[in-house]
């Protein structure tokens, strides 16, 4: 069987990531994390992306998620299990996902080609390898839901989470922090740090500093963009990140691996056009490009 190439695995990341991402932007999901009790956006966002790992503390989430400010995180976690079990967040952004997600589809939601993207995205999931990937394991010891839509969402977040762990450790490898890779990113992408500060509580005195630790390592030049030791690291990461990522999808075989991305492009294309999901965020992603 043949290999899944760091290629086809970021074209997959490309069309699954957004199907995942509804948990963040719809307001399906933001309205039933609210109704299990959770106060403001960020003890649901915090609560919902780290209740597969039980009632964990704020220094456990950071570690997993990486790139978030401590007292961003201390500020949700752990009073959140206070308000509502992790369980009741597990609930929360499944369910609600899923009806966003057949929001957006609309008439295509009853397609077989959902039920077999799900079903695809769902194999790769359960043979994903799993050393050394916490946040993915996590979520891997969920329930599969049966319903298709619900299997789509949760298979596209254990594939989403998969890819992120590999990423954490490619940062790592290169020994970028987690603060750092927003302001690494965003000068290889061109992305405004107003789009930290809003999602990242990055101030400016933060990007300030991180920007001249970079510069000091010789990544960033003097009028503050990348050099070409700058790129050449960015460039290492993502392609590592690729690579990790492409063993997910190897029991899928070539035939399959084209399957699933022909069956997620309408999918992905119209979850797109519903406007939930910001053009300008942490994700990485060009929707553009999708």
């Amino acid at each position: 069987m043949p290999r899944t190439t760091p290629t086809q695995a970021r074209r997959l990341w490309t069309l699954l990531e957004p199907v995942h991402a509804v948990t963040y932007f719809s307001p399906e999901p933001l309205s039933e994390l609210k109704a299990a009790g959770y106060r403001g956006f960020w003890m649901g966002y915090f609560a919902g992306r780290a209740a597969p790992l039980g009632p964990v503390n704020a220094e456990v989430v950071r570690a997993a998620f990486y790139n978030f400010a401590p007292d961003h995180v201390a500020r949700a976690l752990p009073d959140a299990w206070a308000f509502a079990p992790p369980q009741s967040a597990l609930d929360a952004r499944r369910t609600g996902s899923a009806a966003a997600l057949r929001r957006q589809l609309g008439v295509i939601g009853d397609d077989p080609t959902v039920a077999l993207a799900a079903d695809l995205a769902a194999k790769a999931a359960r043979s994903a390898p799993l050393d050394g990937r916490v946040l993915f394991a996590a979520n891997r010891s969920l329930p599969e839901p049966d319903d298709p839509v619900e299997r789509l969402w949760h298979a596209a977040t254990l594939l989403r989470e998969h890819r992120g762990d590999g990423h954490v450790a490619a940062l790592v490898t290169a020994g970028v922090g987690g603060r750092e890779s927003h302001v690494l990113h965003a000068l290889a992408a061109g992305t405004g740090r107003d789009v930290y500060e809003l999602a990242r509580t990055m101030q400016e005195v933060e990007w300030t500093a991180l920007l001249d630790g970079l510069r000091d390592r010789g990544l960033v030049d003097g009028p503050g963009g990348l050099t070409d030791a700058g790129r050449e690291l960015k460039d290492r990461v993502e392609q590592l990140t690729d690579e990790l990522a492409a063993p997910a999808y190897d029991v899928l075989g070539g035939e399959e691996v084209d399957a699933l991305v022909d069956a997620l492009r309408p999918i992905t294309r119209a979850v797109i056009a519903a406007g939930d999901i910001p053009s300008r965020s942490p994700m990485g992603l060009d929707l553009d490009q999708v």
